[in-house]
């Protein structure tokens, strides 16, 4: 099946990009692989779900032959760069990665390309320039966090934070951004950090093990999966509940609305979408379809404030993660648009 866009008038955007008259590869024959480190938290989980709903549609439209899903067990960068030179044995023709490390995957990496793979980063990305990147601005939505703080609370006060997992590059980013943001309102300052996993069971144990050495706590800053577990935490040490950062777990969440409902409680929770993963696999698709495609592409993180929270508890499945899916309509647009 030769793959065409049929462009209307008011899609001028794709005119150049996505000429019906601009001969493409046919992929329907082509086989993509997902390569994912971790699989231990509900951000994680949602998004294999997205990749499986989305990329077996496409295989039953024969827009590819096949879409497999790998997860390592150790969240290793070697049991990774192994995973991911099997693949290059089994004769994929792209692999979309959710990497361990930005460096540590770099030979592997390297090697897929030199066997003729394109190779598709997101989430956790790549720096080996023969990949594509697909990530939103991690250290923007860290220091996100501490302006929405800084409106919430002008007077400032203790920070806890709360990071994901350790070593990896998703943790580094939104680190980093936090601290930009203390150092852009100085009335905070972070008086505390412990490595959640990006779990809220791991979150609930780091941060009670941390509570009793600490003072006054004003709010909890976040990377997705923690908030909740944070919140227990507070309730069985005692302590008052600071403002906790969700990170758009469903837990998290019905707990926001829970002391919302009861007391006003107010926050808000930002995320990257899980079903970016399908989102890198249309474009994985569409640089197999012979479609130019720059290296970085950026997607916008997903906020929630107070006046969207039950819009989204509404679409969020129980035990999930507040989420997009991409259509390959959404990839060529994120193509065309990319700066």
């Amino acid at each position: 099946m030769r793959i065409r866009s049929m462009l209307a008038a008011s899609a001028a955007i794709f005119a150049c990009a996505f000429s019906p008259l601009t001969a493409h590869a046919d992929t329907a024959g082509k086989k993509i692989a997902l390569s994912n480190n971790y699989a231990g938290n509900s951000w994680r989980q949602a998004m294999l779900t997205s990749w499986d709903k989305v990329t077996k549609e496409a295989v039953k439209a024969g827009v590819v032959a096949s879409a497999d899903a790998f997860t390592t067990a150790e969240n290793q960068a070697t049991e990774q760069a192994a995973q991911i030179q099997n693949m290059i044995l089994q004769g994929y023709d792209a692999i979309v990665l959710n990497a361990a490390s930005p460096t540590a995957l770099n030979g592997a990496v390297k090697a897929a390309c030199d066997a003729g793979i394109v190779v598709v980063s997101f989430d956790g990305i790549v720096n080996e320039p023969c990949a594509w990147r697909i990530a939103v601005d991690f250290k923007e939505m860290g220091r996100s966090q501490v302006e929405y703080l800084s409106k919430r609370l002008p007077k400032g006060g203790n920070l806890l934070e709360v990071r994901g997992l350790a070593g990896v590059f998703v943790d580094d980013e939104i680190s980093a951004g936090i601290h930009e943001g203390v150092k852009q309102f100085p009335q905070f300052k972070i008086v505390g950090s412990v490595h959640g996993d990006w779990a809220q069971d791991v979150a609930q144990r780091a941060v009670a093990g941390i509570l009793p050495s600490l003072p006054d706590i004003a709010a909890v800053v976040t990377q997705g999966g923690d908030g909740y577990g944070a919140a227990q935490a507070f309730e069985a040490a005692k302590r008052p509940t600071p403002v906790i950062i969700m990170g758009n777990r469903e837990d998290e969440l019905q707990w926001w609305k829970k002391q919302k409902d009861a007391s006003g409680y107010e926050t808000m929770s930002v995320s990257i979408a899980p079903g970016v993963s399908t989102l890198a696999f249309w474009v994985a698709q569409q640089i197999l379809d012979g479609k130019q495609v720059k290296k970085d592409l950026t997607v916008p993180f997903l906020r929630i404030d107070q006046a969207t929270l039950e819009e989204n508890l509404k679409t969020t499945q129980k035990g999930g993660v507040a989420n997009v899916e991409y259509s390959q309509a959404d990839a060529q647009k994120v193509i065309a648009e990319a700066k």
